[in-house]
């Protein structure tokens, strides 16, 4: 990390002198990396980092190299800082709080709480229905916290699947009936009454878990517009195999809109009538891109398959 990046952290925590303590993770195709700093003297004990560099090569571990690939990266990040900036503050749900952004030439430093010491130190391979649960009312926060919000700023459209963003993927998908369909699926969840803000990667992997059982979430470079949906059945097809998403469905979302209920303060029925439906609607159009990107994925089955066809009868 350059030096002027390591002032503003010394800045603006009030430390007297900083350490790299670990590296979390490199961040996806060599785009920089996710560290947490260790503080001296300061009342903050460390932060995490995201330090975004361009890389010098492109190395996308599917194979897209591809200047569109470079956009939709260099705008996520854009987004992300955009989201802290503004809207961050505004969550119900828990998100680390943001002690500063800063960008100097090519490169952005996002500092960050570091959800570990504030309590949320497990991370989730495998999960038990009271931590889906918990995952399910963090997002219907969520959701409640910018329905009817306008995404200035962030993806119109969120989601890292969004079809506007993925032509290469929909030109080598090779189920005709899904490409067809692709454009219909996509405009029935722009285009639903109730929008909100999306999350736009909601996986397993980026919820931070107490040892008592509250969540926290992370990573937001593709939060943006659209229909909540969207995170609920992508965050499911993340932490359950294919018979549980079958089997669990309705209580899944009668979980959901629960919650989404109890944070909205009222019942909103009209919103439940119309996003219920679409839950599949979702699900298909992840499916369409995850078919198109790495037509081997372990997340394509038979389930998938099926409400995907079913989706594409209904339109």
């Amino acid at each position: 990390m350059n030096d002027y990046f390591k002032s503003v952290i010394l800045q603006k925590t009030g430390a007297s002198s900083l350490k790299e303590k670990e590296v979390i993770q490199e961040l996806w195709s060599g785009y920089g990396k996710i560290i947490r700093i260790a503080l001296e003297n300061s009342p903050i004990e460390s932060v995490v980092v995201k330090y975004v560099q361009l890389p010098i090569s492109n190395n996308h571990p599917r194979g897209w190299h591809t200047d569109i690939g470079h956009q939709r990266k260099l705008k996520s990040y854009e987004v992300e800082t955009t989201w802290y900036n503004q809207y961050s503050k505004n969550s119900m749900a828990r998100l680390p709080k943001c002690f500063t952004m800063e960008r100097h030439q090519d490169e952005v430093l996002i500092v960050l709480e570091d959800l570990d010491k504030a309590g949320f130190p497990l991370r989730k391979q495998d999960v038990a229905w009271t931590d889906i649960e918990t995952c399910l009312e963090w997002l219907a926060q969520f959701h409640a916290s910018y329905l009817g919000k306008i995404p200035n700023g962030l993806w119109n459209v969120g989601t890292y699947w969004h079809l506007e963003t993925r032509p290469q993927e929909l030109e080598v998908l090779e189920d005709k009936a899904l490409k067809n369909a692709a454009a219909a699926i996509d405009n029935k969840l722009n285009n639903c009454n109730f929008q909100t803000f999306v999350h736009g990667d909601a996986k397993l992997a980026n919820f931070c878990f107490s040892k008592t059982g509250q969540v926290a979430g992370v990573d937001f470079q593709y939060v943006g517009g659209g229909c909540g949906m969207k995170d609920v059945a992508y965050f499911i097809g993340s932490c359950l195999y294919e018979s549980d998403c079958e089997r669990m469905e309705t209580k899944i979302l009668d979980t959901y809109f629960s919650y989404l209920h109890k944070a909205l303060g009222e019942k909103n029925g009209a919103l439940e009538n119309e996003w219920r439906p679409l839950y599949r609607v979702a699900w298909a159009d992840f499916h369409r891109f995850l078919k198109g990107w790495s037509p081997g994925h372990w997340k394509i089955n038979s389930y998938s398959e099926r409400i995907t066809a079913k989706v594409i009868e209904n339109l």
